[in-house]
């Protein structure tokens, strides 16, 4: 294979590969830690004023001795997070994980060295100051990062590459969450464009060195540790008791189609609006500001800034119980996470996603308690389903949603509501809208990307997305215009298509040897290329021009064309990942 410079890519051995994933690994580990002490130093200077690196999410934070004046630190921590993303990585922008599939499918597996730090400080300043959004995305954004630095720096091929990416994605989740078997799926669900032996192993050894480094640094607890749940509290003396979690899946599926367009709702909505991306961001994290205050002012803790595990430890524990206060803060949580990711914060959306879940889940819970008080019914079972369904739909990440929540709560007795919940939940989303909340921004930049454990490339990438716009459209009696190709038209139909040789324009118009015709197909924007592939071959042809309307052959619905070059071309690329 040959890198844009023209220099061979070296083929690495495994025992090499993995001694680069492990150390994107220990990386990926001491960043998930040194990250968690910046946004608790971030908090603690913002809120308290103490110079303090330690800081426990699972807990409430203090009130702050700036009584109301707190509603402007979420805006000082937008400003400096304006500033350091448009000046230094707008990739740092949002919640990552679409930049990091970007990297993957489209740019060989290169991520800009410098977007690692951007993100993880401008995400720590996020979340320190008040945004309502998660650390996973920037940890992952962080390992992936340093993975494609490395990948860079020592030649390899671009399938070890994006491997080493993968790797660096699972590591990051494995290291935040204590979650080595999560870390794991999720990179063969969203992230591999391979699943084999090779890979498995270096995604495996940087998750294993990551979770083991988190473990030394930052203990060996379960994300969300409650000691009653690690026995078993979920029995089914009534069978039909899991009938319960279909509806709470249904629900939680509908709650996910309106969680991702939401956020891409605000982002649109924030664009729209005079100014520039200092006053934006600015005026979403006042809106942040006021209802982060006025939830201390009536309920006695912020409940929705940050991270929000303290909100979600006080749901598995029982200590917040009424369903209506549980749907408020849901609302809360929703739209506070739209206003933060919209108006231009830098953190994930896992967190968002967990705490809306868990409130969503308790709840339901407890409404089908008040409606039917003869059910036996366990409240954490719920608001656990509810957080793993939230996940899956939200993501798409099925499987790493209930393998992941397992682990994060050590409760093994809940894998039946799980699985349950987290499919019904996954199969609402996926029949409402195809997309998930990473890749709705990829679609909307013209980007295809994957579902599963299989990547098909024919079946998986349209025409838009194989199609060259090194073309013209011309009138029959005018001079052909100086393109690859030549679309010729009498203004209402299309009359021919031609490919330039080597003649002058004049010679073209008088109807010289240096114009190629070419028998064609007119295919869809949307029509994937294997069913293009069978086309070229029933009608003998090896071009296709891509019409924006499905069926439509007029000249001016004519955006780009598709030759069999061109396949054969982003197949070859596509087999470098491979």
């Amino acid at each position: 294979m040959m890198n844009s410079a023209g220099q061979q890519e070296a083929g690495r051995s495994l025992g090499f590969m993995i001694l680069v994933a492990i150390l994107t690994g220990v990386i990926a580990g001491i960043g998930a830690w040194a990250f968690r002490m910046l946004i608790g130093l971030v908090h603690n200077v913002l809120f308290l004023g103490e110079f303090v690196f330690q800081y426990d999410a699972n807990r409430h934070a203090a009130a702050s001795p700036w009584d109301w004046g707190v509603i402007l630190v979420p805006v000082a921590g937008a400003l400096f997070v304006a500033w350091l993303v448009r000046n230094f990585a707008p990739e740092a922008r949002g919640h990552g994980v679409p930049e990091v599939m970007d990297a993957i499918y489209y740019n060989r597996g290169v991520i800009r060295p410098r977007v690692a730090m951007v993100k993880s400080l401008a995400s720590a300043v996020s979340i320190g100051s008040g945004a309502a959004v998660g650390r996973e995305g920037p940890i992952i954004q962080i390992g992936s990062a340093f993975g494609s630095t490395v990948g860079q720096l020592i030649r390899m091929s671009v399938h070890d590459r994006v491997t080493l990416i993968a790797a660096g994605a699972g590591a990051g989740i494995a290291a935040t969450f204590n979650a080595p078997l999560g870390g794991i799926v999720f990179t063969i669900e969203l992230l591999l464009a391979s699943v084999n032996a090779r890979t498995l192993l270096m995604v495996a050894s940087a998750t294993a060195t990551a979770t083991y480094i988190s473990h030394w640094l930052l203990g060996v607890e379960p994300s969300f540790y409650i000691p009653e749940l690690e026995y078993p509290n979920f029995h089914l003396d009534q069978g039909w008791t899991l009938v319960a979690f279909f509806p709470l899946g249904a629900l939680l599926g509908l709650l996910s189609v309106v969680f991702i367009r939401s956020i891409y709702a605000m982002e649109k909505f924030f664009d729209r609006i005079p100014g520039n991306y200092y006053t934006r961001h600015a005026l979403g994290m006042l809106c942040v500001g006021i209802m982060m205050y006025l939830m201390f002012l009536q309920a006695g803790h912020y409940y929705i800034q940050g991270v929000g595990y303290a909100t979600i430890m006080d749901v598995l524990q029982g200590t917040l119980t009424n369903p209506w206060f549980l749907l408020l803060l849901l609302v809360l949580k929703l739209l506070a996470t739209g206003l933060s990711l919209g108006s231009g914060a830098s953190g994930g959306v896992f967190s968002p996603a967990l705490f809306m879940g868990a409130a969503a889940g308790a709840a339901f819970g407890h409404l089908c308690l008040l409606f039917f008080p003869h059910l036996q019914l366990d409240m954490p079972t719920f608001a656990i389903a509810g957080m793993a369904a939230a996940i899956g739909g939200s993501t798409g990440a099925f499987i790493t949603a209930i393998v992941m929540i397992s682990e994060m709560t050590q409760d093994p007795t809940v894998i039946l509501p799980l699985i349950i919940t987290v499919s019904t939940a996954y199969a609402v989303r996926k029949h409402v809208m195809r997309e998930s909340i990473y890749t709705m921004k990829l679609i909307g930049r013209g980007h295809t990307v994957p579902e599963g454990l299989q990547a098909p490339f024919l079946t998986n990438h349209t025409a838009r997305d194989a199609m060259n716009l090194n073309f013209a459209v011309a009138r029959e009696d005018t001079v052909a215009p100086d393109s690859a190709i030549v679309i010729m038209t009498n203004d209402e139909r299309i009359t021919g298509v031609f490919e330039r040789v080597s003649a002058g324009a004049e010679e073209a118009r008088q109807g010289g040897q240096d114009r190629k015709p070419w028998n064609y197909i007119v295919v869809g924007e949307r029509e994937n290329l294997l069913n293009i592939l069978e086309s070229m071959v029933a009608r003998k042809t090896d071009i296709a021009l891509v019409s924006r309307r499905s069926g439509s052959e007029s000249p001016e619905d004519i955006i780009g064309v598709v030759t069999s070059a061109h396949i054969a071309a982003l197949i070859r690329q596509w087999q470098e990942l491979l």
